[in-house]
């Protein structure tokens, strides 16, 4: 009688970033609204003029720039004491970089002054490549998943394994508790100082594509 072997396979992949994606918000906080208003369309007008320049440079695959959203609310002291109406205004903006060493370059200075703030950076790779590296890491799961079967079945003194039925991981044990996805990719660390300057310190994170399945297998004795 064949012998079920259940296993999961897992990989991954490491790859650098292709594209870097800087959220940034434009924004300030005045008692006049008329004067918010002002300030903040100047900075983004002036903002959107630098990004344009970028564009005709070819460095960057994409940008957009979100509305200009204001609110008014009445914010409170340290003694709990309601102080007079503000007006807060706000507009997003991502930016798209294909030149990495531009984006380092111009994140140095794209945080100077007091109305424009960055979010982060998020470190992405192009779809052709998205899915080039999520395939081999998937092709290396599945052997992951075939070579722990053989060990398993050479330890009980089977013979090779065949395969019986193959899943991203959680199809197979779905009526458990829910498991991770069957791929997935995560940034590693990196070394980046967004402060103003020219001395600032960029580095872009490592990518790294994961893929994990499970699988079942029957061997019979040897």
């Amino acid at each position: 009688m064949a012998t079920v072997i259940a296993v999961r396979g897992t990989a991954e992949e490491r790859i650098d970033p292709e594209l870097g994606a800087v959220s940034l918000t434009v924004g300030v906080s005045e008692p006049d609204r008329d004067t918010a208003l002002a300030r903040t369309t100047e900075a983004r007008e002036r903002l959107i003029a630098e990004i344009r320049e970028l564009e005709a440079a070819g460095a960057l695959d994409t940008w957009s720039a979100g509305q200009l959203r204001v609110w008014s609310h009445r914010p409170w002291n340290n003694e709990g004491k309601q102080l007079p109406l503000v007006h807060q205004t706000s507009a997003e903006v991502e930016i798209v970089f294909t030149d990495l060493e531009r984006l380092g370059e111009w994140v140095s200075g794209a945080g100077v002054g007091d109305t424009v703030a960055i979010g982060g950076i998020d470190w992405r790779l192009t779809d052709a490549s998205r899915r080039r590296v999520q395939e081999l890491a998937q092709r290396a799961a599945v052997a992951d998943a075939l070579e722990k079967a053989r060990v398993y079945a050479s330890a009980l003194g089977l013979g090779a394994p065949a395969p019986v039925e193959l899943a991203d991981t959680g199809l197979l044990t779905a009526h458990q508790a829910p498991q991770p996805r069957g791929e997935r990719m995560f940034a590693m660390a990196a070394s980046a100082d967004m402060g103003a300057g020219s001395g600032a310190e960029f580095a872009p994170a490592k990518l790294v594509i994961e893929a994990s399945v499970e699988a079942r297998f029957e061997a019979a004795p040897a």
